[in-house]
């Protein structure tokens, strides 16, 4: 188990001697190194997971050093090793170690080649050190280390302005978010003495039903403990009302939507949720909370999804949505589904995000899919592996038989939410019946108008650059980087191409993911006798919940397959049967359609109500407060008077001797009769 410490400070190491090693180490050495360093990480990872799979392992926590001595507060920095660790580990190093590989071919032109990788090693740190966490403060530091890391990979192309407005958006949203994950912190340490999360989870049973003094009123301890803690996770996994940075984060390059925005840094709120499940279970407040949350996200995003037209965002508001059916497994109490989707959308949603870049890279850059059409003859190789992780995603599969990744850990999800009984179970359930629906419906919109139909390249910019042989570097004003373009006239002249091996290699990878992740390990995670033995207590598992999920009426069982055929003959119809549709729908359901778009208009409204506020404040500040007061009193004043009293000084300084004798006279005069008065008054 001293492995683990390997696989968390390789990554560090690596970004460091990346970072500080930059242009001296060259692009190739970098690239090996960061990339060397995170698939021993990962070679280290799978065996420790196998360990539990097998359960040959056990708990297991590797200290690192004595971190704080201040009076009650003490505890250790130490990395503690269970199978809900376990799992992050084979994720998180599997994921990063792929994108590192898939960046050598996707970031092959981009001048700052060091920089990236360390970027993406220092990230991949962070998240090692979160889901290592022996305590809470451990825990916020690999927090907080993500957020940055996302800050850097967001923004990192930083000449391009909306990369820069994406990086802020994203940092600002999740500050509100972690100012209630410090507020939990906070509080939690207050009632329990203690960061340390074992004994935080083995005394939280008996903080139930006790009350806590909060905003001046009384509640529930453990209710107000852990809808603080949720809202940090509300910001980091981007849930309803803090959601608005996440499709705007697409702004960074394509490996980092993958890395962060797809698999890793977004699940950090659903690890967190998971490994305080006995502090939540203990508030049935919280837990409806997090469900309706949940449920709410997940019907949402996939509303808005089947609307872009922006490949990158329609997987964006994808992966919102599924991290909404996360969140209310968990809230329903079947936290091993919940854990068991993280896993196995970690394999499909990089695989989308990665061969997304794929498609982005074949057609130089160019995202909108209204530009594609007929690439599946171009990239056949992409084309394959994308249909395998829309398999997935969409959930398809027969019982008893064989399915998808999806089509275990979603369906196990809708079944627990039908089968736990829980106040907020059937909101849930349909919720998440009607986002499976529309789950099917974009992502076969996506494979339809990107792979079939006709070749509609005719409209796009980025298509006439490459085929005009325009070599311009762009990258900073448009899309990041150039690409080797074609010749030739109009768009004739441009051939899409596939993908280098080192961008197709890791999709591949995740391709067998996405077709077995969820036929292999489905026992172990929501199996009612292999679940317990595996999780053995690192997550709170419900053994009847997991019964009761697998009793469901028939109906329920073929529910999600049923929509997902809808969703599925509805973008047939739409895209390839009969093209006019989608265009007739818009018009003949305009304010819906117009509402959908602009995405529920979250983002007007925030605009209105915190953005346009805030900016008027500063202004005020900075004209009436800073020049108006501050600078006109304080160092323009100054000068003013400086400048002021130099006039009349240098109107005093004639150059006359007579002129100073008198001077001199009227101060003799005057100190005489100061002190002829003083000496009369004593």
């Amino acid at each position: 188990m001293q492995s683990i410490h390997f696989i968390v400070f390789l990554p560090l190491l690596a970004a460091v001697a990346g970072g500080l090693g930059n242009r001296m180490l060259g692009n190739t050495a970098v690239k090996v190194l960061t990339t060397g360093a995170l698939f021993i990480a990962c070679a280290l990872s799978w065996p420790i997971f196998i360990g539990f799979l097998g359960g040959s392992a056990e708990e297991h926590v590797a200290p690192v050093l004595h971190w704080v001595r201040s009076g009650a507060l003490t505890f250790d920095w130490a990395l503690r090793v269970d199978a809900l660790t376990a799992v992050m580990l084979v994720v998180v190093t599997t994921v990063s170690a792929l994108v590192h590989l898939y960046s050598w071919g996707y970031m092959e032109e981009d001048p700052d080649q060091p920089r990236f990788f360390a970027y993406l090693s220092l990230f991949t740190f962070a998240m090692l050190m979160l889901v290592t966490a022996d305590n809470l403060v451990q825990m916020f530091f690999g927090w907080e280390g993500v957020g940055l890391a996302s800050y850097l990979l967001i923004g990192f192309w930083f000449r391009k302005p909306s990369a820069n407005a994406a990086a802020i958006k994203a940092f600002v949203v999740n500050r509100v978010g972690d100012l209630g994950f410090m507020l939990g912190i906070f509080g939690t340490f207050l009632v329990f003495g203690t960061v340390s999360i074992p004994e935080i989870l083995h005394a939280a049973p008996g903080m139930a039903n006790s009350t806590i003094g909060f905003l001046g009123q009384r509640f529930d301890t453990m209710t107000v403990l852990c809808v603080l803690l949720f809202i940090g996770a509300m910001g980091k996994s981007a849930q309803l009302g803090l959601h608005t940075w996440l499709p705007d984060a697409m702004e960074g390059p394509t490996p980092v939507s993958a890395l962060i925005h797809a698999a890793t840094m977004v699940t950090a709120g659903v690890f967190m949720v998971c490994r305080l499940s006995p502090m939540f279970q203990t508030s049935p407040t919280a837990l409806g909370f997090v469900t309706f949350i949940g449920a709410a996200t997940c019907f949402f995003a996939a509303t808005v999804g089947t609307t872009q037209w922006d490949i990158k965002r329609v997987i964006a508001y994808s992966t919102c949505s599924q991290l909404g059916y996360m969140f209310f497994a968990a809230g329903v109490g079947a936290y091993g589904a919940a854990m068991f989707h993280l896993f196995t959308h970690a394999f499909f949603k990089a695989l989308l995000f990665l061969g997304a870049g794929s498609v982005i890279h074949a057609m130089h850059h160019e995202q909108d899919m209204r530009h594609y059409g007929n690439l599946r003859k171009r990239i056949p190789i992409t084309f394959w592996v994308m249909t395998a992780g829309t398999l997935a995603i969409t959930g398809v599969g027969i019982e008893g038989l064989f399915g998808f990744a999806g089509f275990y850990s979603k369906d196990a999800i809708l079944e627990a939410a039908w089968a736990s009984g829980a106040p907020l179970g059937g909101f849930a359930f349909w919720a998440g019946i009607v986002a499976a629906l529309l789950t099917s419906f974009y992502s076969w919109r996506l494979i339809f108008l990107t792979f079939f139909g006709k070749e509609r390249w005719a409209g796009s910019e980025h298509i006439r650059h490459a085929a005009h042989g325009d070599h311009h570097e762009h990258s900073d004003a448009e899309d990041g980087h150039a690409h080797d373009a074609g010749h030739g006239q109009g768009t004739a002249g441009y051939h899409p191409h596939e993908s280098p091996w080192p961008m197709l290699l890791p999709i591949l990878l995740l391709a067998v993911g996405a077709v077995f992740a969820g036929f292999v390990f489905h026992g172990y995670f929501v199996g009612a006798e292999e679940g317990g033995a595996f999780w053995k207590g690192s997550i709170f598992f419900d053994e009847h919940l997991m019964h009761a999920m697998h009793g469901v009426p028939e109906a329920v069982k073929l529910a999600p397959t049923i929509v997902m055929l809808t969703g599925l003959f509805i973008a047939w119809y739409a895209y390839l049967r009969n093209p006019r549709f989608p265009a007739q729908f818009a018009e003949q359901f305009g304010l819906v359609y117009k509402f959908l778009y602009n995405k529920w208009y979250f983002d007007e409204l925030y605009n209105f109500l915190f953005v346009r506020p805030a900016f008027w404040l500063g202004r005020q500040f900075w004209k009436i407060g800073d020049i108006g007061i501050i600078d006109r009193f304080g160092p323009n004043g100054a000068a003013w008077v400086v400048a002021r009293g130099a006039t009349y000084a240098r109107k005093v300084q004639s150059g006359y001797l007579y002129s100073y004798a008198l001077v001199m006279l009227l101060g003799l005069v005057g100190a005489i009769s100061w002190a002829i008065a003083g000496f009369g008054a004593g």
